[in-house]
């Protein structure tokens, strides 16, 4: 396999198949095969293959949760028709289409408007009236996936008078769900769910005010783009770009081994000045430093000290 290293798992694999242990004895050709075999190989493969996207195209999802990572790899390797994860690595690292559509596996976008509507009438009712306080801020939407949250944030910001003062940041890694971002354009059968989201959010006027309907999608007012920059960023790999006064990354987490977990949570810690905010989502472990205070423990709200 081109590009990776010839020791390190791989070479104990290749131990393992001439029957030799770590003395260099032979197996007897009766010996035992371990029941877990297979579940090794398919770690060792995965790992290979994370490894090689890494060092190939700059993507590092080797700290992501082995487990999800490994079952969305699978559901790539059948839709291409492989046998073997070590199959799908050789097209992966040699087609840069098939790696396009593995990483759509990688980033399966989980958002709506207004998702989970108690959480962002919280931010309605308690956050956005502290940031009203100061003459500018800005807030980062980490994990935007095809920014429906970002523009709930745009909307809110707009009915509390406080669309001029503010500027948000909505990243993901994944470019093809930014452009989808960008263009604002949702189909039209999401907003009856929407709607009611936004209404359970607080929201003080009819929601089909803020898009036009072309066809069957539903698109969106262009003038709430006017303080959202959209960009690509990897919270495995990149650092910190600005500092924030909120920062919300909401069920990302749940994806990343620990020692990804508190790298991203002192990416945010650092992005954060004391009293700054950060939000996560209801499906995250507690945060229980002496970095943060909770704001709001069952809705994931957190103050950094």
């Amino acid at each position: 396999m081109s590009g990776l290293r010839p020791n390190g798992p791989s070479a104990d694999l290749q131990a393992t198949s001439r029957g030799e242990d770590g003395s260099g004895a032979r197996r007897p050709e009766s010996a035992a095969v371990p029941e877990d075999r297979e579940q090794q190989t398919e770690r060792v493969e995965i790992e290979l293959l994370l490894e090689g996207i890494f060092r190939i195209y700059g993507y590092d999802f080797r700290h992501y949760a082995l487990g999800s990572i490994c079952r969305r790899a699978k559901v790539r390797m059948q839709a291409e028709g492989l046998p073997t994860l070590s199959a799908l690595q050789a097209l992966v690292l040699r087609d840069a289409g098939a790696m396009r559509r593995l990483l759509q596996d990688f980033s399966i976008p989980v958002t709506e408007m207004f998702r989970d509507p108690a959480y962002f009438l919280a931010l309605r009712e308690r956050v956005l009236p502290e940031l009203a306080s100061l003459p500018s801020f800005r807030i980062w939407h980490a994990g935007c996936s095809t920014g429906e949250e970002a523009y709930s944030m745009a909307i809110m910001l707009r009915e509390e008078g406080l669309e001029g003062r503010a500027t948000i940041y909505a990243t993901d890694m994944n470019e093809r769900l930014l452009e989808t971002a960008r263009g604002g354009r949702y189909p039209i059968a999401r907003m009856k769910q929407y709607t009611s989201n936004y209404l359970r959010a607080g929201g003080r006027q009819p929601f089909s005010e803020y898009y036009s309907v072309s066809g069957d999608e539903a698109c969106f007012d262009p003038t709430l783009r006017k303080h959202i920059v959209f960009a690509r960023h990897n919270l495995a790999t990149d650092h910190s770009f600005n500092e924030f006064q909120l920062i919300l990354c909401r069920n990302v987490l749940i994806y990343f081994n620990p020692a990804l977990q508190k790298r991203v949570l002192r990416l945010f810690r650092d992005s954060l000045p004391s009293g700054g905010i950060l939000g996560l989502g209801v499906k995250e472990a507690v945060l229980n430093t002496l970095e943060w205070s909770e704001l709001d423990q069952s809705l994931r709200l957190y103050r950094a000290l």
